[in-house]
């Protein structure tokens, strides 16, 4: 046999195993986008039951909300917001301890502006919570783009299409 008949040979199966080979590579790669897809999900999620935190303790300081009712909303909201976190822990993608860092400094930050904070309460310049500001929006960058205007899910800054319903996001 050649020489040039076994480079030849081993050239051709070389082909056919990459030919082989690719449709696992390309389950893998499903496989990674939907579970960053299922993060995105739940830290939206997370945002929305943050949100609702807050306008139910706004809405109660105004008196919009009864006295009574007040604890029983918030420990859902909290309860709810705990399986959330606890769900993101399980996925473990999500970065939690400088996460968690920047947001608590975020709060904190945020509870030394409010008029009706306690006098614990510390001060902290308006160039340090844009500082502040910046670092979370540095590690939340490429995350999630938001939602699908026509469905609603949660989609990824790489997602040209949405995964649910395959609208055009660009």
């Amino acid at each position: 046999m050649e020489i040039s008949a076994i480079f030849f040979l081993i050239a051709l199966l070389l082909l056919v195993s990459v030919y082989l080979y690719a449709p696992f590579m390309e389950r893998a790669r499903r496989v990674s986008i939907l579970e960053s897809q299922e993060v995105s999900a739940l830290m939206a999620e997370r945002d929305r039951i943050i949100n609702s935190l807050q306008e139910l303790d706004f809405d109660h300081k105004l008196g919009k909300i009864p006295a009574e009712d007040y604890p029983d909303q918030r420990a859902e909201l909290l309860q709810k917001g705990t399986d959330v976190l606890k769900k993101l822990d399980a996925a473990s993608l999500h970065d939690s301890a400088s996460d968690e860092k920047v947001t608590a400094r975020i709060e904190k930050a945020a509870s030394a502006r409010r008029a009706d904070s306690s006098a614990k309460a510390v001060k902290v310049s308006d160039d340090e919570i844009e500082s502040m500001l910046a670092a979370r929006r540095k590690n939340q960058k490429g995350k999630s783009a938001g939602f699908c205007p026509k469905c609603g899910k949660a989609v990824l800054v790489e997602d040209r299409f949405c995964p649910s319903c395959g609208k055009s996001l660009k």
